[in-house]
């Protein structure tokens, strides 16, 4: 499988190189997201709605940004909950792995991680073998293109060749497919212009739900302890390999 080329100005890491960048972000259809996340202190940047999709961005791409040590897939929970509708969890984790979650009218459609042996904390018979494949169809019907459910089963079942590709370009692949914000894969870019995306002026952010002077105050503040608290495991029940008969070493 050959992916397109990283957009914006983000180089992608090389063999030899640092790892990628980390970020992550909840989509949903248009609605009145204030007041949840003023619930749950929430601390990142909403964006202007596209292609019938509000954009929101967390703070950090894989630590704890609202209440409860809730990460981007528990603010997505949370808000399909509270708010129905569709809503889809991203994250990539230094380009080397990948993570959807897709939720319609508040209950999971599935989950999907890249890699779970690069999960914070992953024991070591836990495999590389993607996980949550198996959703690509729910996830394409959730998503609004029922006939890409073919296509997005062979791209999410893909295993990545780390030394040359990067989990952005998948999901720039999975972006373009459902018509979804594209500039997503550059989001680690803010509290800067994002490349090839909206400037930081199309975003408000919030620090504790907050925005404005208070937001600013009181996001960093929070910071403190949430770095101390990461968010639980992605998924509970990683695929793992079996253990070898001693008698056969």
């Amino acid at each position: 499988m050959v992916f397109p080329g990283y957009p914006g100005n983000v180089p992608s890491p090389s063999a030899d190189g640092p790892e990628g960048y980390t970020y992550a972000a909840v989509l949903l259809r248009p609605a009145e997201v204030g007041a949840a996340l003023r619930e749950i202190r929430f601390s990142g940047w909403v964006g202007a709605p596209e292609n019938g999709w509000l954009p929101i961005v967390t703070a950090s791409g894989a630590g704890t940004v609202a209440a409860g040590r809730r990460g981007v897939v528990g603010v997505a929970s949370f808000l399909a909950e509270r708010l129905g509708g569709t809503v889809l969890a991203v994250r990539v984790r230094a380009d080397r792995q990948l993570l959807l979650a897709v939720w319609v009218d508040g209950e999971e459609a599935g989950r999907y991680l890249s890699d779970p042996s690069r999960e914070p904390g992953a024991e070591e018979d836990v495999l590389d073998d993607p996980y949550g494949t198996q959703h690509a169809a729910a996830f394409a019907a959730a998503l609004g293109n029922p006939s890409a459910a073919a296509d997005l089963a062979e791209l999410l079942s893909e295993r990545l060749d780390t030394d040359s590709m990067i989990e952005s370009e998948r999901l720039s692949r999975v972006l373009r497919m459902f018509g979804l914000p594209t500039w997503l894969v550059a989001a680690a870019s803010l509290p800067k212009d994002i490349p090839t995306g909206p400037s930081r002026r199309d975003f408000t952010r919030l620090g504790a739900g907050r925005p404005g002077p208070l937001g600013r105050l009181l996001g960093p503040l929070l910071n403190v302890t949430r770095k101390r608290r990461p968010p639980p495991p992605a998924v509970t029940d990683p695929p793992r390999g079996g253990q070898l008969d001693p008698w056969l070493l």
